[in-house]
């Protein structure tokens, strides 16, 4: 399955929601949304500075991921950033991988 990073920072509201219900909460409700999309959540992790939450996960598909973002920033509560991750493995294939780009100008 596709890995993604997600990195959530809360809005007012958001934070409030969090002082109000619980941090516990907040990652067993997002562990649940998750495996409820068919995924697996590998780690959440609360943090400060460019993020409040960074998680990793495990989705089926792009679909999947793309629907937990839409959702989640349609609340207004949080702002999502969803990045794809992939292994090294999977970088040396791309790099072996001849694509025929050319410079502009070149």
């Amino acid at each position: 399955m596709p890995k993604y990073m997600i990195e959530a920072s809360y809005t007012a509201e958001g934070a409030k929601g969090i002082a109000k219900e619980g941090a516990s909460a907040r990652k067993k409700f997002i562990d649940q949304l998750i495996r409820k999309s068919g995924g697996t959540m590998e780690s959440f992790y609360f943090g400060f500075g460019d993020a409040d939450v960074y998680i990793t996960c495990d989705m089926p598909d792009v679909v999947s991921a793309v629907a937990i973002s839409l959702a989640v920033n349609a609340s207004g509560a949080v702002h999502l950033k969803t990045v794809p991750l992939f292994t090294v493995e999977e970088m040396d294939q791309a790099a072996g991988r001849e694509v025929g780009y050319r410079a502009p100008g070149a």
